[in-house]
């Protein structure tokens, strides 16, 4: 199943409401901002990297090397790389 941009970012938004249980909407999210300026709170983050790992098969670190995962545009990132290197082009 192909995800284009947009439904990724609004998924993950919801993924990211659904952590928070709803304290956090998904239109919040895809407003734009930090996921701690948002109001998502450690158990919030858990959660969620936890949804994001079970739903794409991604493992998820918030902060990998110094580069860190802290809004939506990072976590669709990461996703749309992880998938770059899952395609059959990309095993080449």
């Amino acid at each position: 199943m192909t995800v284009d941009g947009t439904e990724l970012r609004t998924r993950v938004a919801a993924l990211v409401s659904e952590a928070t249980a709803g304290e956090v909407s998904a239109s919040d999210v895809l407003a734009g901002g930090s996921m701690i300026s948002l109001g998502v709170d450690s158990l919030g983050l858990l959660r969620l990297v936890d949804a994001i790992e079970l739903e794409y098969g991604v493992e998820v670190e918030l902060n990998d090397g110094g580069r860190t995962l802290d809004s939506l545009d990072d976590l669709v990132a990461l996703l749309v790389a992880a998938r770059s290197e899952d395609s059959p082009a990309a095993q080449g």
